[in-house]
């Protein structure tokens, strides 16, 4: 993430409900991915990305500390494979470690259906399973990001923290609030402002491995106690550690999102054919450089309000300027967004944008593309 203002836990050392001082991130350049095996890659790079399964982002995100932090990336999650350093648990952690479903500082993942309005969904399914060590002071958070606005940059309102395990003497910002049953689960309740953004934390009395869950349980919980509101929107779902000291070895197993309509319409896996949206792609390419022609169709029964389409430029390529979408880029993976004017897209209609881009060696074109996280057809 880069810039962040980061909503971090405090030590048991803090006075309850004192603040705490608030850190923030410095801008980051593109990420630098380095590759690590032959199907895997290792981000050591402070602010660095890659995505999987052309679905969600990974992102090292080292934002409280100059020592060396590292991610193994799997076609699953992560592993913390290298995580130098430590700082005082009376303070912000090192870093937030994660994946993510949804937009972050303007970094969203392929064909995500984030932000969405909360009164528009109906369920937003979630699994992931973490693997923990002992040897270092940190949580395992589960983070939701609230904001009165459609954000997909910037700070957001409100942070859900769900703390599946903590180790050592560190607790979340805030005081304590009583407690809760969310998913037939017992949680303590800690709420507190980091100077930025409302904090609402969900703290597991014992540590959780792994556990399948609809994230509204947590948001409606939120909106309840008047944290959120339902005409807020829901803008990123993430999964990860705040380390204080230590960390290697630290993983994300396996990690899912899935946000589905009021009516119980969500996405769809990847790579499965959905047949109710077509796209065509039409390439002027010179030497080093193309320009490319989008053409967007809505071959369903009701129209489309509000889109984005996700797909990822082969190796080698960039994006440098684009037109009639709000294009964000990282690692290859881009998502192109409405620009408002031209958001429905009418049954049997279609929407077009357009960008222009660099490349080196071979040029090829993209040979998925999801809208709002449904696959579509490719026309020639």
């Amino acid at each position: 993430m880069r810039h962040r203002l980061r909503a971090f836990a405090t030590a048991l050392v803090l006075t309850l409900g004192a603040p705490a001082t608030l850190l923030s991130a410095a801008p980051a350049a593109q990420a630098d991915v380095r590759t690590a095996a032959q199907a895997d890659v290792e981000i050591c790079e402070q602010y660095g990305s890659t995505t999987v399964q052309d679905r969600y982002v990974v992102q090292n995100n080292r934002w409280g500390t100059s020592a060396t932090q590292c991610v193994g990336v799997t076609g699953t999650g992560f592993t913390l494979t290298r995580a130098d350093g430590s700082v005082p648990t009376n303070g912000a952690p090192k870093s937030y470690p994660s994946i993510f479903n949804g937009c972050h500082y303007t970094n969203c993942s392929p064909g995500t259906r984030l932000p969405k309005q909360i009164s528009t969904i109906g369920s937003a399914p979630t699994s992931i399973s973490y693997g923990y060590v002992d040897n270092a002071v940190y949580n395992a958070s589960f983070d939701i990001w609230l904001d009165p606005q459609p954000r997909t940059d910037g700070v957001n309102r409100t942070e859900i923290m769900i703390w599946f395990n903590r180790v050592g003497p560190i607790q979340p910002i805030g005081s304590r609030n009583g407690s809760a049953t969310v998913g037939g689960r017992t949680w303590e309740v800690w709420t507190g402002n980091n100077g930025g953004n409302d904090v609402i934390s969900f703290v597991a009395p014992t540590a959780i491995p792994s556990w399948s869950f609809d994230v509204m349980d947590f948001v409606d919980q939120t909106v309840s106690r008047g944290m959120a509101a339902p005409n807020w929107y829901m803008t990123s779902i993430q999964a990860g550690f705040e380390p204080w000291q230590g960390g290697a070895g630290l993983s994300v197993n396996s990690f899912s999102s899935t946000i589905s309509d009021d009516g119980g319409s969500g996405e769809e896996p990847p790579g499965e054919p959905a047949g109710s949206c077509q796209v065509g792609y039409t390439a002027n390419v010179w030497q080093g450089g193309f320009t490319t022609e989008v053409t967007v169709k809505n071959s369903g029964t009701t129209p489309v309000d509000g889109w984005n389409l996700g797909f990822t430029l082969p190796a080698g390529q960039a994006v440098t300027s684009a037109w009639n979408t709000t294009l964000t880029s990282s690692g290859g993976a881009v998502t192109a967004r409405d620009v408002g004017f031209n958001s429905r897209i009418q049954a049997g209609g279609t929407q077009s944008f357009g960008f222009q881009g660099t490349y080196t060696g071979t040029f090829a074109e993209p040979d998925r593309f999801t809208l709002n996280g449904v696959a579509c057809t490719v026309t020639p």
